[in-house]
């Protein structure tokens, strides 16, 4: 996922977590095999077996945002290995404040409130072993999501902003669907048609693929320069979001 004369390479797993199949990625450079968890949503012991199969030390967990589904495993994370915990923006702390509250009514008993070692804010990086990351704070979905990007590998981690054909919901507190589709709008298109990213749920896509068909955010529905500014249909919303 890089330019190999430049940069060390990286390999990739997604490894699916939680009842809600949460897509939990695994980064790893192979030249040190230190590597980090994007969005730990649960069940450690199968994180870090797949740690201990591809044999990656982990030294980070990244988080988009605050949901119990991304973050429910981060504390333990860090309790078995030390991990700093990066992200996601300050205004998600009310939400890593309430995961084990909010993993009660779906029935994931196994995730801990958890305080970031950093907050991440809209033009930050991040690093592993020499390959840079850029990070772009992207409300809507929640009010301190991030999106996480390797602009040069083409590769994005963007939780619940963006679906194959879908977006994030917006009926949740503090949820708002103008500023989600801003948002993608104004911080991921810019990054390029051929960006390949990882959603927090479900196969993943490219840019080029969602701004062509997808019914949220195609070229055709937002114009690309600005968003519409119309008032969201709750009911379309509520019915077409097929992830948390």
């Amino acid at each position: 996922m890089t330019d190999q004369q430049t940069q060390p390479k990286l390999e990739i797993r997604v490894i699916p977590t939680t009842p809600l199949q949460q897509n939990t990625s695994m980064i790893w450079s192979i030249e040190t095999m230190e590597g980090v968890f994007v969005d730990p949503g649960g069940d450690i012991d199968k994180l870090m077996g797949a740690a201990e199969e591809f044999g990656v030390k982990i030294v980070g967990v990244w988080l988009t945002h605050g949901h119990m589904d991304h973050a429910g495993a981060a504390k333990a994370v860090k309790d078995r290995t030390g991990a700093e915990i990066i992200g996601p923006h300050k205004d998600d702390q009310w939400l890593l404040d309430e995961i084990e509250s909010s993993g009660k009514r779906y029935g994931i008993t196994d995730g801990q409130n958890v305080t970031p070692d950093r907050y991440l804010e809209d033009g930050d990086e991040l690093e592993l072993d020499g390959v840079t990351f850029g990070v772009a704070h992207c409300p809507g979905h929640t009010p301190g999501h991030v999106v996480i990007y390797n602009e040069s590998g083409a590769l994005a981690f963007v939780g619940d902003v963006l679906f194959r054909g879908s977006v994030g919901r917006t009926d949740f507190p503090r949820g708002n669907h103008q500023q989600l589709i801003d948002s993608i709008t104004s911080k991921l298109w810019p990054l390029g048609t051929d960006i390949r990213f990882v959603p927090g749920h479900g196969p993943m896509s490219t840019f080029g693929q969602e701004r062509a068909d997808n019914p949220f955010v195609a070229d055709a529905v937002t114009g690309y320069q600005g968003a519409q500014k119309s008032e969201a249909n709750e009911i379309d919303q509520k019915l077409a979001k097929r992830w948390s």
